[in-house]
């Protein structure tokens, strides 16, 4: 009899044993699945150099244009979408693909005739044509200005840094030069650790995607896939909390 109770027991335990091994078969193969899906594209090494210019002006860039000596002018401009800003006294200047220097000694030979010995200087206020996007795990998806020279380091840092989800060491730059994308890797673990190979310069353009790593991955493909059974979930943990209120005469 002992016997017999042993064996149903047996039998009774080896469904929920298969089940858990297909379980596990099933979390193996998505973690597979997704590992190999992170690993499609090999990156490139970081340029050595990134061809970086001195900034050129383009349209919706705000300027401010100060003329001296007084009394001062101080005017702000849109570049318009064909380039132009227009300034009191000498109507349209072409901005667009120029440096703030070009544009300031273009200003100053035109006022020269209204304004005797006038200096003029072009500062930008705001840059909106040459910018990076940031993308994944991030503080937060934007986009970024490039007011100056910025390295990877910085512009993550200005967004914010990376959120506990993120894979440090696979940071990638995609960026289009030339009619072809390039995919660059930056690992900012060791850029933190003082390796600042990587820590390479951002060009206007340039997107900046931080992958999450292997186990969030997963959370995010597991998310994904229990997403459209949450509602009956939901159900069956209201029905559970129910029956137990009532078994406890809550």
């Amino acid at each position: 009899m002992r016997f017999e109770t042993d064996e149903r027991f047996a039998q009774q335990r080896r469904p929920a044993s298969g089940l858990a091994s297909m379980r596990g078969l099933a979390l193996a193969g998505l973690v597979l699945i997704v590992a190999a899906a992170g690993c499609a594209i090999t990156p490139e090494a970081p340029p050595a150099s990134t061809g970086y210019e001195t900034y050129r002006v383009g349209a919706p860039d705000t300027l401010l244009i100060t003329v001296l000596p007084d009394p001062t002018i101080e005017r702000q401009a849109v570049v318009r979408p064909d380039g132009m800003i227009s300034i009191d006294l000498v109507g349209d200047v072409p901005a667009g693909g120029r440096t703030v220097e070009e544009i300031a000694a273009d200003v100053e030979k035109r006022i020269g005739r209204f304004k005797r010995g006038a200096s003029v200087t072009v500062a930008v206020v705001l840059a909106r044509s040459s910018s990076v996007t940031l993308l994944g795990e991030v503080g937060g998806n934007r986009s970024m200005a490039l007011l100056k020279e910025t390295r990877i380091a910085e512009a993550i840092g200005q967004a914010g840094g990376l959120n506990r989800f993120a894979n440090v060491d696979r940071i990638r730059v995609i960026r289009h030069m030339g009619g072809q994308t390039h995919v660059y890797h930056v690992n900012l673990g060791a850029i933190q650790n003082g390796d600042l190979s990587t820590n390479m310069l951002l060009a206007g353009g340039d997107i900046i995607y931080a992958p999450p790593t292997i186990w969030a991955r997963v959370g995010h493909a597991l998310n994904a896939l229990l997403y459209p059974l949450q509602p009956f979930l939901g159900f069956g943990t209201s029905l559970a909390g129910s029956a137990a209120s009532k078994g406890l005469g809550i």
